[in-house]
Parts: C-alpha cells; sequence; structure tokens
C-alpha cells in the first residue's frame, strides 16, 4: 500500500472520528429533557448529514472557488443560497419529527427540538468550524509555499554568488601568477643564486592559492606570511630598485579573513606602481583597532587620465561586496605622485 492510499485512509478516518463526535453531540445536547431515543437518534442524524453536506460545500467547493480567488460577490451570493438550503433543511428535520414521532403534536416535542433559534446556532457554528479549519490550512500551506519558495531563491542567490567568487577567484590566481612567474623567469636568465629561493617561496605562495584559499576564512597571520614572502620576492626582483615599509600591527593569532582579501593588493602596487628618481616606494601598514581591520597600501605613482589597474582592483571590489556587503569601506585615492588604497574592515566575532 503506497503513501498516498494510506494518507487518504488517514484522511477518510479523520472526517469520520469528527463528524462521529459531531453527531454524538447533537445526540446528547437534544435528549435533554426526552426519553424518546428513537426520535433523538433520527433527528441528530438528519441533523448531523444536513451538517456534514453543508460544510463540505463550503469546504470543498465555496471557499476554494470563490473565497480563496477573491471573488467575493459570487461567494457572498452562494452563501445566501447555502443558508436558504441550511434553513429549510431544518425546518423539514423538525416536521419529520412532530410527524412521525409525534403525530402532529407540536408541544410533546423535547424543548430544544422545537427551538429553531437554537439548532440553526448549532448547525452554523458546526459549519462556520468547519470552514475556519479549512481556511486556516490554506493560509498555513500558502506560507509553507512562500517560505519554500524563499528558501529556494535564496539558496539559489547563494549558489550564483558562490559561482561568481570562483569565477573572480579563478581571475584573481592567473594574474598574480603571470607576475611572479614572469620574477622568476627572469632570475632563471641571469642564473641569480637566489633562485632556489625564490622557488622556495614561490612554493609556499602556490600552496596558499591552489589550496588554502577554498577556504572561506583563513587565518590573517597566514595572509601576513605569504603577503611578506610575496615582498621578499619583489626585493629580489627590483634589488636597489625597491623602497618598502609594512608596518603590522597584530596580536591575536585568531583573527581570521577571507583568503587573497589582501594580497593582492600588494601585488597591485608593484604592477602598476612608478619608479621615482629610479626608486618605486611601496608603504604597507597593518593594524587591528576595536573589532576593525585597517589596512593601507601606499605606492609612487604617475598620475593618469585614465586608470590602468587591470581586472585586479575591479575583482577585490567585487569580492569585498559579496563577502563583508556593508562591513567593509574601501578608499582608492589617486594623486599625483602617489597611489593610495585604504581598506577598513568589520571583524565579526565568529571570524
Amino acid at each position: 500500500m503506497n503513501k498516498t492510499v494510506i494518507a487518504i485512509l488517514k484522511k477518510v478516518f479523520l472526517h469520520l472520528v469528527c463528524w462521529f463526535v459531531v453527531w454524538f453531540f447533537f445526540n446528547n445536547f437534544f435528549s435533554v429533557g426526552s426519553k424518546n431515543s428513537d426520535f433523538i437518534f433520527w433527528f441528530s442524524t438528519i441533523l448531523s448529514s444536513i451538517t456534514i453536506v453543508s460544510s463540505y460545500i463550503f469546504v470543498y467547493h465555496l471557499i476554494p472557488s470563490f473565497l480563496i480567488n477573491k471573488r467575493h460577490i459570487q461567494f457572498a451570493l452562494y452563501s445566501f443560497y447555502a443558508a436558504i438550503f441550511i434553513v429549510c433543511s431544518v425546518l423539514m428535520t423538525m416536521v419529520f419529527g412532530f410527524v412521525f414521532f409525534y403525530n402532529l403534536e407540536f408541544q410533546k416535542l423535547p424543548g430544544l427540538t422545537k427551538n429553531y433559534g437554537v439548532i440553526l446556532v448549532c448547525v452554523f457554528l458546526i459549519i462556520a468550524l468547519a470552514s475556519a479549519l479549512k481556511i486556516l490550512k490554506h493560509n498555513y500551506q500558502s506560507l509553507e509555499e512562500k517560505n519554500a519558495l524563499e528558501n529556494k531563491f535564496l539558496q539559489t542567490q547563494l549558489q550564483l554568488k558562490e559561482q561568481e567568487l570562483k569565477f573572480l577567484k579563478m581571475q584573481i590566481h592567473p594574474h598574480f601568477l603571470f607576475n611572479t612567474l614572469n620574477t622568476l623567469y627572469g632570475f632563471s636568465l641571469k642564473k641569480s643564486e637566489h633562485t632556489p629561493e625564490m622557488i622556495l617561496k614561490l612554493s609556499s605562495l602556490l600552496d596558499y592559492i591552489l589550496y588554502q584559499v577554498d577556504n572561506p576564512l583563513v587565518s590573517l597571520q597566514a595572509e601576513i606570511q605569504h603577503i611578506k614572502d610575496y615582498i621578499s620576492l619583489e626585493k629580489l626582483r627590483f634589488q636597489e630598485g625597491l623602497q618598502i615599509n609594512f608596518l603590522s600591527d597584530i596580536s591575536d593569532d585568531e583573527i581570521k579573513i577571507a583568503p587573497m582579501l589582501l594580497l593582492p593588493f600588494v601585488e597591485n602596487a608593484f604592477k602598476h606602481g612608478s619608479h621615482d628618481n629610479g626608486v618605486l616606494q611601496v608603504n604597507l601598514q597593518l593594524k587591528i583597532d576595536s573589532k576593525k581591520l585597517f589596512f593601507s597600501v601606499e605606492n609612487s605613482s604617475k598620475k593618469k587620465e585614465k586608470s590602468d589597474n587591470g581586472i585586479g582592483l575591479s575583482n577585490l571590489k567585487k569580492r569585498l561586496e559579496m563577502l563583508y556587503k556593508n562591513d567593509y569601506m574601501l578608499v582608492i585615492d589617486q594623486q599625483e605622485k602617489m597611489f593610495k588604497i585604504q581598506l577598513e574592515i568589520l571583524l565579526h566575532h565568529e571570524s
């Protein structure tokens, strides 16, 4: 027996139990002051049948077809017709009682069974309860469907964001590696004694780029160490043509950030920096203050009419927006002889 059949059987059983409770209520309520059990049985049975039919008309036709679809005029009209049917049916039930059980002696009818208002109140109350349950069930299902759609939409958005982040990383990695390998290639041509040292540092950077960068967060200390490795490579390449200062004031080893977030700013300074009197000047400062990370990069540069910073900074801006959204501030300042970048990130407790 499949799940659908079982669900249907459970639903049928639940309905039967509910309507038996209604019949039991009618049977006990209208038996007050009466010893004619046969009459009470048939009176309660007929009254229950009227209530069941009317309830199903409202629950399975009028409410879903008109009320839920906001066809209020039609719903009011057909509800009026249904009310007339109920009133007439209740009158016929009372007539059935004093004709077949009390030989047209209306006064002998039990008190509650001849009280037309009480009978109608009981019937309409049960119909109203059944209708209210239908509306509540519909609202609950609509809310569940809405939440499911919202969750599906958010999941789709998250997947798109993840794909976009992967795409941005794929752009950053070749960009960074191309420049670093160019440096290594130049030293290998010169057969420099520093080549093994460069290869060692480059292997560390490659390990960071190819493996650790896929993690959502990495240690800030690891990012700093790879910045230092990169600076060491550039010092070997530029020799006397480089003047660099890197001030780092980080005492907390537990701080984590998104991988490859600071290193590309440093790489950008070397790639797009200009020599001033034969020397490339680069100043880096990194500190943590009141749960905020402050990172600044300055490099000597010649002001150009059109920016030539490539895809690096553009991708970094996108990554910052996706990863930190309203929790960061990035200021880029192109001066006459100096290019400055100031980054501020709010570090959450979980980071």
